[in-house]
């Protein structure tokens, strides 16, 4: 049996299903914004796009923390 995903990953699913965008866009979003300080970002999300906090945050972690890793 697979391992249960956990950190922020374990969000993803809900937050495609809340809203209705694929991860992926989500994080060329992060990505193209020209922010670049996480609760920038997160706040930037939450106002631009509607997300919740919980589900900005996770999806700006993830996403920075696979930029650093290269």
């Amino acid at each position: 049996m697979a391992e249960p995903v956990k950190g922020p990953a374990s969000y993803f699913p809900s937050i495609e299903k809340k809203y209705g965008k694929p991860i992926s866009e989500w994080q060329h979003l992060i990505r193209e914004s020209e922010l670049t300080k996480h609760m920038e970002l997160v706040a930037w999300l939450k106002s631009e796009h509607g997300l919740g906090h919980g589900h900005a945050n996770a999806l700006v972690a993830h996403t920075l923390k696979e930029d650093a890793a290269g």
